[in-house]
């Protein structure tokens, strides 16, 4: 079982301390999400809290995944990063590849891009992307992104998106991993169809055990029951070392978490307690999941 470092919500100049904090206490990864604003109203519910609620403000500090990837990955050696999830619905993806091409490049392959439709209208229509059939777009996109990603010069005729031939250099120097987000069965459909692994949101163990299960059979029906493939959970009820435990017996391969919660500080702690609290984790679960 691995672990990933969330860094949510975190005050941007923290970023660094907590990366190489990370890398030093045994963590896998770094686990980056995605907003990219706040909008005053919005008009759908958040799908991942009881009463659809966003548990974030206007002064909540967020930083753009991959130039935040880009920043820890050069003060960093061997930790990984990925989002999740970067919502691709609103972006355009030719333009995203370009960016994972750099980032990929920059820290000598350590990226993996998590990705998700994304939620809200507001962030589609205002960054001039359609809402209405998100999920098409959606699938597309990520062809898109496959394509270019290859390094070849190659060239893309879809329903939404057209181009004639182009590269990009210089090609990543390693194949970048997708992971896919969502807890509808569309998405878990998904997953098992394109992707290297599935990204939950907050889930109790219960409920990890049923999607897991789920995805595992689809994987078998596509006959990819054999392949690797990343479980990456962010459970709500279970925790400590023994709850680890029970995680890995459920299923999950990267369990993701934000030490210094346990420990009673919140997103906006100073960076010490973060830290202190990042090593006590590497010595108290890390060191000894494996025993």
């Amino acid at each position: 079982m691995k672990f990933s470092l969330s860094i949510a919500m975190s005050p941007l100049d923290q970023l660094g301390g907590l990366a190489r904090a990370a890398e030093e206490a045994g963590f896998s990864s770094i686990v980056l999400p995605d907003s990219l604003f706040y909008s005053e109203k919005v008009s759908a519910d958040y799908p991942y809290t009881p009463d659809g609620s966003r548990f974030w403000d206007e002064e909540t500090p967020w930083a753009d995944p991959l130039v935040a990837t880009a920043s820890m990955g050069a003060v960093t050696e061997r930790i990984q990063f990925y989002t999740s999830v970067l919502k691709l619905g609103s972006r355009n993806p030719v333009l995203l590849a370009r960016q994972v091409n750099s980032v990929a490049a920059l820290t000598g392959g350590r990226f993996g891009l998590g990705l998700g439709i994304g939620w809200s209208p507001e962030e589609f229509e205002w960054c001039g992307a359609p809402y209405a059939r998100r999920g098409k777009r959606f699938d597309e996109a990520i062809e898109v992104l496959r394509l270019i990603l290859s390094g070849d010069m190659v060239e893309f005729h879809g329903e939404f998106f057209d181009f004639d031939k182009l590269k990009m250099s210089p090609k990543p120097p390693s194949r970048v991993p997708f992971y896919i987000g969502g807890h509808t069965d569309v998405a878990l459909r998904r997953a098992a169809r394109v992707a290297d692994g599935w990204s939950s949101a907050m889930m109790t163990l219960d409920q990890l055990r049923e999607t897991i299960g789920k995805l595992k059979g689809l994987l078998a029906e596509r006959g990819r029951g054999g392949d690797p493939f990343e479980f990456q959970a962010v459970c709500v009820d279970r925790f400590g070392l023994d709850g680890f435990r029970e995680q890995a017996e459920a299923g999950v391969t990267d369990a993701i978490t934000m030490p210094w919660v346990f420990e009673g500080h919140g997103f906006g702690a100073e960076l010490g307690p973060k830290v202190d609290a990042i090593r006590k984790f590497g010595d108290e679960i890390i060191a000894k999941i494996e025993e």
